[in-house]
Formats: structure tokens, sequence, C-alpha cells
């Protein structure tokens, strides 16, 4: 019986021994859980029969250190949750491995090719479908200006010119600004506005398009009041029409805001003059944001939302079902997953360009591997033992 017993616990201590061998060959793998072997007694009815092991258990919950590596579809997340994805079976299976890319046909995909799932494009105020999160690669269309916002000093001490308004005369305005205005397919124009001192409170503002008159600027200029603070309290004319162009582009206009404009004494100065709309762009990759947002950007320095990221919490984690180091199923006693946008409920938001390291503790794994190698020798020298009074007792018969 005691042969029995110690092999028993040799058999037990292999197995602890393949658990603790594949912690420490995982330590550097991004995303793994450390896993323990747990022992059981065995009985034989109401006798002691050794030793099993009765269960191995990952330590799910746990986080491993986040290392940061740069990528821009890398992401670690800070506190609870999985990644959903779906493989070429249909199975969908959760992990903590944020390695992202897209395929050839723009999906976004994991480290082991199956398909994230995440949410569509917001649609006015509502989250999109979960499913594939499609990353768009084509262009993006042009926008037409609509809006200016100019704010600048323009300054008290000019002198209202002494002839009358002439583009082409530097001496019958104060100022000129150049401004940059988009037409509807994207061509660039380049709108000047010519600032003309008209008396003590009043400047008046006249407007050419790539060096051609606003017509309707030509005939009565933009007005801009100043009360005695030198603060603006009044715009009028400030919206310019232009017509349909040549290359096929419509008619529009553009508006300019002035507010925050001064007339104070000192050099004339402009510290806004930013315009709305741009040219068509081309997709030159995506990065992935704090909020699980996959944000597309393009040659035309505009950026898109064109998903979002899912993070999956369940009830009881530490029942998933392993089908890999790193991927879990659902099962009847994890529960139902519960899917949310990173930050949102019991999901943890996400670290971007940094991954989730192990969370496996080499000090503690190889405090285990000492402990085994003594329980390793006490039951080889039980087995010794019994051979020794096993020869003795052959001897003395």
């Amino acid at each position: 019986m005691s042969f029995d017993i110690a092999l028993s616990g040799i058999q037990a201590i292999n197995e602890q021994l393949n658990t603790v061998s594949n912690n420490i060959a995982n330590a550097a793998t991004y995303g793994f859980k450390s896993s323990r072997a747990n022992f059981a007694s065995v009985m034989a009815g109401t006798s002691p029969n050794g030793v099993e092991i009765g269960s191995i258990t990952q330590n799910i919950s746990t986080n491993g250190s986040t290392q940061t590596t740069g990528r821009a579809l890398d992401a670690a997340i800070d506190g609870r949750g999985f990644f959903v994805s779906v493989n070429n079976q249909g199975t969908t299976q959760y992990s903590r491995v944020g390695i992202f890319s897209t395929d050839a046909k723009g999906i976004l995909i994991d480290s082991n090719g199956n398909k994230v799932q995440g949410y569509g494009p917001t649609k006015n105020g509502a989250r999109g479908a979960m499913g594939d999160v499609q990353i768009p690669t084509g262009q993006i269309p042009a926008a037409a200006t609509t809006g200016i916002a100019y704010t600048g000093n323009l300054s008290a001490d000019w002198t209202v010119p002494a002839t009358a308004f002439d583009s082409t005369k530097s001496d019958s305005y104060n100022m000129v600004k150049q401004s940059i205005v988009y037409d509807s397919i994207g061509t660039q124009h380049t709108l000047s506005q010519y600032f003309v001192k008209a008396d003590a409170d009043t400047v008046n503002v006249y407007y050419s398009m790539d060096g051609t008159a606003v017509d309707a600027s030509s005939a009565t200029p933009a007005e801009l009041k100043f009360d005695t603070t030198g603060a603006l309290v009044s715009t009028a004319g400030n919206t310019i029409p232009y017509a349909a162009t040549a290359g096929g582009a419509a008619a529009g206009s553009v508006t300019i805001d002035y507010k925050g404009t001064t007339r104070f004494a000192g050099e004339a100065a402009t510290t806004t003059n930013r315009s709305d709309g741009y040219a068509s762009g081309s997709f030159v990759g995506v990065e992935l944001a704090a909020d699980g947002s996959l944000v597309a950007k393009y040659s035309n320095d505009q950026s898109q939302v064109v998903g979002t990221i899912a993070l999956a919490t369940f009830a009881n984690e530490g029942a998933l079902s392993a089908i890999s180091e790193t991927s879990w199923v659902a099962n009847a006693a994890s529960g139902d997953a519960l899917v949310d946008p990173p930050g949102v409920g019991l999901s943890g938001k996400l670290s971007t360009g940094a991954l989730e390291g192990s969370n496996v503790d080499i000090t503690s794994e190889l405090v285990g591997l000492m402990t085994s190698q003594r329980n390793y020798q006490a039951n080889s020298k039980v087995l010794t033992t019994e051979n020794q009074m096993m020869q003795a007792l052959m001897q003395a018969l």
C-alpha cells in the first residue's frame, strides 16, 4: 500500500511540475494567465490511498503588467474585461491580448486572424450595430468651406487711407489677410480680406477670391463696428457668396466670424485664421483611442471614427473554459457575456500603444519548484525505505 501511495505522490508532483514549467515558459507571453495545480487526497473506502491533481485553475482575475509598445493598434485593458473575437468556425472567444491589424478586406482582426467584434460608427447619437469592424480604406469626399473664424487686433493707430479702395494699390487699405476656401469638389481657393479704416469706430472689409473682387463686397463692404473700449459690437455683410466654377464645383458662400476681434492701440495682429471644409483625402492609417474608438486618418489631415471595439465581462470570469493559453469561451458557470464599449459598465478602459504582459510571478514559481523537489525526494525516500524493508523481510525468510 505504501508503494502505491508514494507512487501517487510522485505522479501528482510530475503533473504539478508540468503546470509550473508551463507558467515559467509563458512568463513573456502577452495576456497569459498563470495556472495552479490543486492537490486532492484519494480515499479507498475509509482508508487513505494517496494523492492526485484534483483540478488545475487559472488566475484569470489578476492582470499582468502593462508593457508599452508604441504601436497604434496595440491595446491593454486597464481593469476588467476581454476583447471579443469570432474565429473561422463562428465561435465567439475572449482574450486579453490586444494585438490588432486589418486583413486584405479592411476587417479588424486579432493576432490569430480572428475577427474582432465591435460597434459600427455612431449615427444620430445611436451606437452602431455589434459585429465585425470594417475599416474603410478608400477616399473621403471633399467638404466645401462654409465658415472662417478670424480673430485679430485691427490697430486703433491706423489712419484712414487717402485714396478709395483698390486691391492693386497698397496705400488704399491698411492690412490684407488670406484664408483658404475649398469648393464642393475640394479645389482650394484663396480668399483675401482687405481691412480699411473708415472712421474712428468702423473698419470696412473688402473681399476677393483668387484675386478677383467679389461683386457684393466691392459694392458694399463688410462693416465691423467697435465701441470706445476697442471691443467688436457688430458686424454686417460678412457673408461672401461665390459662383460655380468651370471645374464643376457648385456655387456657395462663406461666412466669416470676427468674434473676439479688437481695435486696440499698437500693432495689428492675427491670432486665429481657421477655415472649415477640406479637400478629398486618401486613407493613410487607423489608430485606437482610449475609449475603444477606431480613428481612421486621411491624407487631408482629417480623421473619422469608423467603429468602437467591444469588451466583454462575466459574472464569474474564473469559470471560463480555456481553448488556448490566452483565449477562453463562455459556459454556464461563467454566465453570459456582458458587452460594452471600454470604460462603460464593468469594462475597463484601454491603454493604447501597450499590451498586457503575463501575470506569472517568477519568484513564486521558483519557490514552488523547490517545494516540489523536496516533496519528490520525500516520496522517493518512502519508496526506497519500503524497498529496503521488503529486502530485509525476504532475507529473514
